[in-house]
């Protein structure tokens, strides 16, 4: 599964989810860490373990699994797919590490590319 394709199943999942404020933004020419960092905010701890948990499974249903997960008892969960890292933050804890601050560099991909715009779904 390539990058592009990781994204949008993620990118769906979280939305299915009803996770908020979800952004796409493209690392890949700003460190070796990964291609693309996911984040989006999730309304309480219950919340963001189960859109971390949506994440983890619907890639896991495209044959795709995690790297490494972190943070599952925390206000930040991070799924490493190592191209993709999903970050999934309480509203808290997203603002006081604020990653969108730390990568203004970076390229923000328009997640309805992704998801599509709903008019023809």
């Amino acid at each position: 599964m390539n990058t592009k394709e990781m994204l949008t199943v993620a990118v769906k999942a979280l939305d299915e989810k009803k996770a908020m404020d979800i952004k796409v933004m493209e690392i890949g020419d700003l460190t070796i860490v990964a291609e693309d960092f996911v984040i989006a905010t999730g309304t309480s701890t219950t919340h963001i373990k189960a859109l971390a948990d949506e994440v983890e499974y619907a890639l896991s249903q495209k044959g795709v699994e995690p790297d490494h997960i972190e943070g599952k008892s925390t206000g930040w969960i991070v799924l490493d797919y190592e191209t993709v890292v999903v970050h999934v933050f309480l509203g808290e804890s997203r603002e006081y590490y604020n990653l969108e601050r730390l990568w203004t560099d970076a390229k923000e991909i328009d997640i309805k590319e992704l998801i599509g715009n709903g008019e023809n779904e």
